[in-house]
């Protein structure tokens, strides 16, 4: 049988991390989506999802701001992707991944950080899971 594959984003207003695990709990960040507009921005994550042919897609969601759960669930909308989505409490993701690149000598918003953060968000969601 073979291995469910699993992809992750964290959605932000400028980028979106994401990340993937496609053989047991390996998870790898790919490089961030640049977010022009809504429409574009769903249709690369539509992109990335199909090429990696993902069955499950894990949404980073935060438990505390409103505003921003509604900004996730209308993107989450626009996408093309039918099959399971999951959102995952995301709380403290992107803090956890900018301490992991700190010792980075150049520190600059080219969406690592995004996409370690999903990597995380991932990797909570397949360790309770």
């Amino acid at each position: 049988m073979p291995c469910k594959k699993y992809g992750s984003i964290d959605i932000g207003l400028k980028r979106i991390g994401v990340a993937t695990s496609l053989a047991l709990d390996i998870v790898t960040p790919h490089q961030a989506i640049l977010r022009k507009n809504r429409n574009q921005a769903a249709l690369e994550v539509d992109n990335f999802l199909i090429e990696w042919e993902i069955d499950t897609l894990v949404v980073g969601f935060p438990s505390a701001n409103d505003e921003m759960q509604r900004r996730i669930q209308h993107f989450v909308k626009l996408l093309n992707f039918d099959k399971e989505i999951i959102f995952q409490e995301e709380n403290m993701s992107s803090i956890e991944a900018e301490d992991l690149i700190k010792g980075d000598i150049k520190y600059k918003r080219d969406g690592r950080i995004d996409s370690l953060a999903a990597k995380i968000i991932l990797e909570r969601y397949l360790t309770k899971k």
